[in-house]
């Protein structure tokens, strides 16, 4: 897989040499050398260097464009060369989902780093996509308000979001942290957006207003695609306040069912959580599972002390009302004491002060930074499940697991239905490729029975290379014909980021 290039510099440019006309197949650019309609369509463009290799192929050139009519004439120039696209943010996300199958001209967004315009008073923001989503979140902070994202790889600070790459890789990803249970996935807070299609044709879709039915929704069909049908230069969001105050209660249990038992009486509950997250580290380790708490003080207070009455309460199911070990010790539903030297998450210098329980203010991240975890980590596998079904895929993670001689560690976004399984990175490529079978084939098996059919799936979002080479990352796609049709629609010619998708798209 390749590598983060989110701290390369490209090479100088270098200035245009005689290219032949047409398409350039594979291994035919000449040597430092640059086409002209390229330089032409980008003042900031250059040849690549060994930092911009993507999954092991090697591009030919980067290109940079500031703006959305640079990028179209940027896009227009390598239609008429016939070059293969990839967009590239921050890099931090360019190791998931399948490898491109071939890569001529990478488009870094770095420049297109604008903040265009902030309507504080309506909550929308309108941003170019090569802005990086820490940035963003100092600018809306100082207007008290935020955008709802805290992706894989970043950390949430006080409800804010700090680091997680750029708008763009975001969207492209449609990647979601903790707060994806109260507030959604990218998808769901866009608003409006800016494309360039492959040929150079550019394309918007929404606007600036929350209600809006504005032409076709190409911010949901973009979001999540990987960069596969066009390049997202601009994106308009709805924003929400910055919280006064956040606060996460976490919980041990012993096994699944009760943990199942946690996060559906959390979710349940009318005490606004705005994450419910699950860890899992290993087998033979306990349960945690976390609460997040958002809004002014008072209200923060008042929830948590309840949101500890309800977790203590005992859990139905045995004769007694409590729920016992195998070896018939009760198992205890108490929230543990969050880490003292934390502190209050709050806005107010001094802190949020007060207290719950009679102790001091929790304030504790989730039990385990899963969003912290680099690629080189391992392998990632991304399950999703309805949230009733949360006990059995558990169960089947663990089954799986045990059967190919893996430990994964299991954690996410328990309330949201979305939960990532590590596998180490010492485990055999064999071993993995085992697992993810067996894993797929136990979440297909969860609609046995039901009246519902199950939609859980499993794809891998990062792996080492010899993984990649035993596994289908993404796995069994429903209407994978419809999503080729798509794709044919977008990019007949197949040149943006070919084969990262699903089937091979």
């Amino acid at each position: 897989m390749g590598t983060d290039t989110s701290g390369a510099t490209p090479a100088d440019p270098v200035p245009a040499g005689p290219v032949p006309a047409g398409p350039l197949p594979a291994g035919t650019v000449p040597a430092g050398t640059v086409p002209a309609e390229l330089t032409s369509a980008c003042a900031d463009i250059s040849t690549a260097t060994d930092a911009d290799v993507i999954a092991g192929i090697k591009p030919s050139y980067v290109a940079a464009p500031a703006s959305t009519a640079e990028a179209a004439g940027l896009l227009a120039a390598a239609a008429k060369l016939g070059l293969t696209v990839v967009a590239r943010g921050s890099g931090s996300r360019l190791r998931w989902g399948s490898p491109p199958a071939r890569c001529d001209l990478v488009v870094d967004t770095r420049r297109l780093d604008q903040v265009l315009e902030h309507a504080a008073g309506d909550l929308v923001v309108r941003v170019q996509t090569g802005v990086a989503l820490a940035d963003l979140a100092a600018v809306l902070a100082t207007a008290g308000q935020r955008l709802a994202l805290d992706p894989p790889g970043s950390g949430t600070d006080g409800g804010g979001t700090v680091g997680g790459g750029t708008v763009g890789g975001v969207l492209a990803t449609n990647s979601a942290g903790p707060l994806r249970y109260r507030f959604g996935a990218p998808r769901d807070l866009l608003i409006g957006i800016t494309v360039v299609r492959p040929d150079g044709v550019v394309a918007r879709s929404g606007g600036k207003v929350v209600k809006n039915v504005a032409g076709y929704d190409l911010g949901k069909l973009f979001a999540g695609s990987y960069g596969t049908l066009g390049l997202i230069t601009e994106a308009t969001f709805r924003l929400h306040p910055l919280p006064d105050v956040s606060t996460w209660l976490t919980l041990d249990l012993a096994d699944a069912e009760s943990a199942a038992d946690a996060v559906h009486a959390i979710a349940d509950s009318p005490l606004w959580p705005s994450a419910i997250e699950l860890d899992w580290p290993a087998a033979d380790a306990q349960i945690a599972v976390s609460v997040l708490l958002e809004g002014d003080e008072t209200s923060v207070l008042s929830r948590a002390d309840r949101m500890r009455i309800l977790l203590a309460r005992p859990t139905a199911g045995s004769p007694s009302g409590q729920r016992k070990r195998p070896d018939g010790t009760p198992i205890h539903r108490t929230p543990k004491a969050a880490s003292a030297d934390h502190g209050a998450q709050s806005r107010d210098p001094e802190g949020a002060g007060g207290g719950v329980a009679g102790g001091p203010f929790p304030a504790a991240r989730p039990p385990a930074d899963r969003r912290g975890r680099a690629p080189n980590d391992g392998t990632c596998v991304r399950v999703g499940f309805w949230v009733g079904q949360l006990a059995r895929v558990l169960g089947t993670v663990r089954t799986a697991g045990v059967a190919n001689g893996v430990d994964p560690a299991i954690g996410g976004s328990a309330g949201a239905g979305v939960l990532d399984v590590w596998v180490a990175a010492d485990a055999g490529a064999a071993a993995v490729g085992r697992f993810v079978a067996e894993l797929r084939a136990g979440l297909a098996a969860l609609s046995a029975g039901g009246v519902v059919p199950s939609v859980a799936s499993a794809v891998v979002v990062w792996a080492p290379p010899d993984v990649h080479d035993a596994v289908d990352a993404w796995g069994p796609a429903p209407s994978l014909e419809l999503m080729r049709a798509v794709k044919d629609q977008f990019d007949p010619e197949h040149r943006m980021a070919p084969g990262r998708f699903a089937g091979g798209i």
